[in-house]
């Protein structure tokens, strides 16, 4: 049945005021109220159907907040039977959230529940469960007193302890989930109350590092190469400067293409793109070249989801290419929890929507650490992890490879991160976290919920556990 949130009557009497302002559906209040709903309807959608978090946890800590004030303009509907998010300011910016098994949950943004649900009727096999008995990352078993020598505990449990305090409550960290993996075994894991090994959570970034595995799958199976150009068919046309865009281009984000990567402003590209659009990539890709390809570099989430299209032409078929994540790279690693979600026009929000546990972001980590093996097999290609790896031409620093970060930024007073320097990284919004440190065979996951102003330096709360583990040499 549909259950309708309780707010304060005040945000029906501004919602009125809005819609007597708003005459024309592209005016810039109405865009902005688009990303409000939409937000809202996605964010609580996921973190009831796909977290299986309790509401009054989601509106409390995602909903609500500093710099998220607005939101308690934004009513909402769920519907626990059909698996429906609804939210608008009263009578104005409907947007509506449906969960798919196996797929999270899309905002129709001007499609039918029907039709999207009809999509991916029988789509997925039954999941199989998760092997309870066999150790991670085989199975779910942990066993963290097997530490190997040289390891120093004291220090580990001293900086476990500290990435869930909070010695300033004023500007609080919010750690929800912690996995520290070392030569190939979970040997630290905690968890925020609320939150367990199973429970997914968004990786945002974090999503464009498993966008680099997918489009690794694909060149191994000789359907895409970095070298491919005249990407997309809109680009194609004589003149076009975006057909010399690369793969490789797009990966190294070097595409040259304009895109606002703001998320503080509802009416930029990346805010609209990912809650007011019902087609990302080809909102993405309608963009004007600003610098010639590969010359320039700017960090993009429209050009992840460019990506995303180009890897969903390289499919005969939609039902093959949104079985792709699932069969090829989240089920040979055993990522049971993990769902990467469409938009509603099919493709894959590649830049933002993947969930997963903690203990399935590890192991995505761990593929690379391993250099693509998994259980001796090759899954990427051979020299997929020491391309995606070689740092971007176009960024001065070197700090940014394909679709994966070579460098923490500097942290305040540390000067360099005091992390090794063959590290790398998946990052994501809320300063999600996985660190690969090869150096000390180490792969450490951090999830959690920092807003701006929190207390949280990665740099700074993981070297400190990095620092725990002996040099490794293979």
């Amino acid at each position: 049945m549909a259950r309708i949130s309780k707010r304060r009557i005040w945000g029906w009497v501004m919602g009125a005021m809005i819609v007597a302002v708003l005459a024309a559906a592209e005016h810039p209040l109405y865009r902005a109220a688009l990303v409000g709903a939409g937000y809202t309807a996605e964010i609580l959608c996921s973190g009831l159907f796909v977290s299986h978090r309790k509401e009054q946890d989601v509106v409390a800590q995602e909903l609500s907040g500093p710099g998220y004030e607005l939101l308690a303009l934004f009513f909402h509907t769920v519907d626990l039977d059909k698996k429906r998010v609804t939210a608008s300011i009263p009578g104005f910016a409907f947007q509506t959230a449906i969960f798919r098994d196996g797929l999270g949950c899309t905002l129709l943004n001007g499609r039918a529940e029907d039709e999207l649900t009809a999509e991916t009727a029988g789509l997925f096999a039954d999941r199989p469960p998760a092997n309870s008995d066999a150790l991670w990352p085989e199975g779910e078993r942990v066993d963290l007193s097997a530490l190997d020598r040289g390891v120093n505990k004291a220090a580990l449990d001293k900086a476990v302890d500290a990435t869930f305090a909070e010695p300033h409550p004023l500007h609080p960290r919010r750690t929800r989930a912690l996995v520290v993996v070392h030569h190939g075994r979970i040997v630290a894991e905690r968890y925020a109350p609320g939150f367990d090994a199973a429970t997914p959570l968004a990786g945002w970034s974090m999503s464009k590092s498993a966008l680099n595995a997918l489009v690794g799958l694909r060149v191994k199976d000789g359907k895409l190469a970095v070298t491919d150009k005249a990407l997309l068919a809109e680009w194609r046309s004589s003149g076009d400067k975006r057909a010399d865009i690369s793969l490789d281009d797009l990966l190294r984000m070097s595409s040259g293409l304009v895109f606002d990567e703001n998320y503080d402003d509802p009416l930029a590209d990346v805010t609209q793109m990912l809650f007011a659009e019902p087609n990302q990539a080809t909102f993405a890709a309608s963009k004007d070249l600003a610098h010639p390809p590969g010359i320039h570099w700017h960090y993009s989430s429209g050009t992840s989801e460019i990506i995303s299209r180009v890897l969903r032409d390289s499919f005969a078929s939609q039902s093959e290419y949104l079985r792709f994540p699932r069969e090829r790279l989240f089920g040979p690693l055993g990522m049971t929890s993990a769902v990467l979600a469409p938009d509603a026009s099919g493709t894959f929000t590649a830049s933002s929507f993947l969930y997963a546990s903690a203990r399935d972001f590890a192991r995505l980590g761990l593929l690379f650490l391993q250099d693509g093996v998994w259980q001796r097999r090759p899954l990427l290609p051979d020299g997929w992890v020491v391309y995606s790896r070689g740092p971007s031409r176009s960024l001065v620093d070197g700090s940014y490879g394909a679709h994966i970060w070579l460098r923490l930024r500097r942290s305040p007073s540390l000067g360099v991160p005091p992390m090794p320097e063959n590290a790398y990284y998946f990052l994501g919004h809320d300063e999600q976290i996985v660190a690969v440190v090869p150096s000390r065979d180490l792969v450490i996951v951090r999830l959690g919920l920092t807003r701006e102003g929190g207390d949280w330096d990665h740099a700074r709360d993981l070297a400190p556990i990095v620092q725990a583990f002996p040099t490794w040499d293979r």
